[in-house]
């Protein structure tokens, strides 16, 4: 019951600081919104400033709706991965989720530089074709899944085909012209800004499928983290549960990665954390837990990137790794297993 209790409070408090840091992420930024405004918007009220309605509309509340679903939908894949392979350093990019979506966006952004083809090249069609690459290497891992039965053998294979798809990516960056290369590294640099009231439904009901499958599959993670032969003496199919594992984690990678670009070591750190606060390796815990902190803590980079008070903003990649890498290094010095 103490365990319980323990667990119930540590929800309500991430709940609390999911709360408060989206109240400051919708306050702070290079034009401070007065909280009587904010108050307005959410009651209904009449504005004072239309100026401040359009920016809550049109950019503050979409960002920090992105940095809630790709927080939630990194650390959960991320999550699932390490289970999974068994490896606390595996991401939610290891099956080369990442690859299929920046080849995506590069054909679009460079595509007519290097084969004179025209392409959509408003961020709707930037998203689309991240969400086919990432389509299209899911496909291909699920196609390798349910043939290989070795777990090691299917992570370097996702390597691999991550490692193929990212050389085309470099090829067509070399031949780009200046222009498109320049959106291109941009783009890779991650943004939760980018997304718009209408794409945020589609976005939602994506990470919501995603996590949804994930939740479904929380005893088979549970079995899974033991071992694939105790697996199968309980009865479960361990083909047929990676396979939707690995499109619960895909769906849920490729969509982040789509709509906000690639955000380094969300996936890697966030469930780590979840395990040390919670102290736990139950999914039917570390799902949630990782879903709620990974929302606060894209939250709270986000915030940071923003340099309130400031008309510069940093690239979110850049702060999310300069968050993670101290938790992925502290987890390298924990498991000696990993490092000799």
């Amino acid at each position: 019951m103490q365990g319980k209790t323990r667990n119930a409070i540590l929800f309500v408090s991430l709940i609390v600081l999911l709360v408060l840091l989206s109240l400051l992420s919708i306050l702070l930024g290079s034009v401070s919104i007065p909280l009587a405004d904010v108050k307005a918007y959410f009651a209904g009220s009449a504005f004072t400033d239309e100026t401040n309605l359009a920016i809550l509309q049109n950019f503050r509340m979409p960002k920090v709706v992105s940095a809630i679903l790709a927080g939630s939908a990194l650390a959960v894949s991320g999550l699932q991965m390490q289970t999974v392979f068994r490896n606390p350093l595996a991401g939610p990019y290891v099956l080369g989720i990442s690859s299929g979506a920046s080849l995506g966006v590069a054909l679009v952004l460079m595509g007519s530089s290097v084969f004179g083809l025209s392409f959509w090249g408003s961020q709707i069609g930037i998203v689309v074709a991240a969400l086919i690459g990432s389509l299209l290497v899911l496909m291909l891992i699920l196609s390798v899944a349910v043939r290989v039965r070795d777990i090691m053998t299917l992570l370097i294979l996702g390597m691999m085909f991550g490692t193929a798809v990212s050389a085309i990516t470099s090829l067509l960056q070399y031949f780009g012209s200046e222009t498109s290369l320049k959106n291109f590294v941009i783009w890779t640099m991650g943004s939760l800004g980018g997304v718009g009231r209408q794409q945020l439904w589609l976005y939602a009901a994506l990470v919501i499928v995603g996590l949804t499958l994930a939740w479904t599959y929380v005893r088979p993670l549970n079995v899974l983290a033991i071992g694939d032969s105790y697996a199968r003496s309980l009865g479960f199919n361990v083909k047929r549960t990676r396979f939707l594992i690995f499109l619960s984690t895909s769906l849920l990678a490729g969509t982040a990665t789509a709509f906000n670009g690639p955000i380094a070591f969300i996936g890697i750190a966030v469930p780590h954390l979840a395990r040390m606060v919670f102290r736990t390796s139950n999914h039917a815990i570390l799902v949630p837990a990782s879903a709620l902190a990974g929302a606060v803590i894209l939250l709270l980079c986000d915030i940071i990137a923003q340099l309130p008070g400031s008309a510069t903003v940093l690239p979110l990649n850049s702060v999310a790794s300069l968050m993670g890498i101290p938790v992925v290094v502290y987890i390298i010095l924990k498991n000696k297993r990993v490092v000799s």
